[in-house]
C-alpha cells in the first residue's frame, strides 16, 4: 500500500529541486527528514513538509509510520512565468521563472519489492519475444547458447 503527497507550481526550477529529490529517494522516512534538516537548500523545508504530509496520509490509510520508505520522488516541470526586463535602446529581454510539480510516494517497507529481491527469489526477468516474421541470426543463437552455458 502506498501514500502520496503532491505540491503543484512550486516556484523553483525543477533542476534545482531534483538535487534534493535524488538525495532522499529510497531512504527511510526518518533518515530522509534528518538528511533534509541539515541541507542548506531553499527547497529542503518544502520537501520535509511534503514528506510529513505523505506520512499523515499513510497513517490515515492504516500504515505503520516506522516502516515507511520513500518509494519515489518525482519533480516535474510546471508552467513557466514569462516576464521581461528592460534593456538598452528600449528593448525588452525575456525572463523565465520556472516552476515545478513535486510528488512524494511512500510505501511500507514490507510491501516494497525490489529487483534484487526478485533475483534472490529466483524469479527470471521478463524476456521480450521476437516477432514471428524476424529470422534468428547468428548473434541471437550465440547469445542463447552463452546464456544456457552460464546457467
Amino acid at each position: 500500500m502506498e501514500a502520496t503527497a503532491t505540491l503543484s507550481q512550486y516556484r523553483q526550477s525543477p533542476r534545482k529541486t531534483r538535487l534534493l529529490a535524488d538525495l532522499v529517494r529510497g531512504k527511510k522516512v526518518e533518515d530522509a527528514i534528518l538528511q533534509l534538516d541539515f541541507r542548506a537548500k531553499r527547497s529542503a523545508p518544502i520537501f520535509v513538509k511534503l514528506i510529513k504530509s505523505a506520512v499523515a496520509n499513510a497513517k490515515a490509510a492504516g500504515l505503520d509510520e516506522k516502516a515507511l520508505v520513500v518509494k519515489s520522488i518525482t519533480v516535474d516541470k510546471g508552467p513557466i512565468l514569462k516576464r521581461s526586463r528592460p534593456r538598452a535602446h528600449g528593448r525588452a529581454f525575456p525572463i523565465h521563472k520556472h516552476t515545478s510539480h513535486i510528488t512524494v510516494t511512500l510505501a511500507d517497507k514490507a510491501t516494497l519489492v525490489t529487483k534484487k529481491a526478485l533475483k534472490k527469489a529466483g524469479v527470471a526477468s521478463v524476456v521480450k519475444t521476437a516477432p514471428a516474421t524476424k529470422k534468428t541470426t547468428a548473434k541471437t543463437v550465440t547469445k542463447k547458447k552463452a546464456a544456457t552455458k552460464a546457467e
